[in-house]
């Protein structure tokens, strides 16, 4: 993203966080659920993450606001620029009582776990599909061990 934008359209405004890039040059149709896990492996800060590969790299990216846009526009936090995703595609909405995917009026749909969806509560694991790119939701914690921990895989109904 290009930093200007911040200070631009929204002055003082900070979204989401870029962590780190992980295996430049992947491509990011064919990215394989191993190169997330490794990407995920390297968060040391518990917390709520978007893990993806936008054509140049894989990407971990925290979730630090209340919302966080996903498209192909230039104002947004996720951004693919490809056919497949429309201008406004998805929001993530961070709320106290959880966190949750939205279709924003897209042409092609949002998937999660391979369901068409208008809404799901997103659990740490789950894929959403926006486009031809595939990201994962990431929920993590601190362990008992005091490490940073997945809060728990699992896949529930909207």
């Amino acid at each position: 993203m290009d930093p200007s934008y911040k200070q631009t359209l929204f002055p003082g405004a900070v979204f989401a966080t870029t962590l780190t890039q992980v295996m430049p040059e992947a491509d990011a149709a064919t990215v394989a659920a191993g190169d997330l896990q490794a990407a995920r492996a390297q968060v040391t800060e518990p917390g709520q993450y978007l893990l993806y590969s936008d054509g140049e790299a894989v990407r971990v990216l925290q979730l630090a606001r209340e919302w966080t846009r996903i498209g192909r526009s230039m104002a947004a936090d996720v951004r693919f620029d490809d056919p497949t995703v429309s201008r406004r595609h998805a929001l993530i909405v961070r709320q106290p009582d959880g966190v949750r995917v939205l279709d924003d009026r897209s042409l092609n749909g949002v998937f999660v776990n391979g369901e068409r969806v208008e809404w799901r509560a997103l659990a740490d694991g789950d894929e959403i599909v926006v486009g031809r790119y595939r990201l994962q939701f990431a929920d993590l914690r601190i362990g008992v061990d005091g490490a940073v921990a997945s809060a728990g895989a699992g896949h529930h109904e909207a």
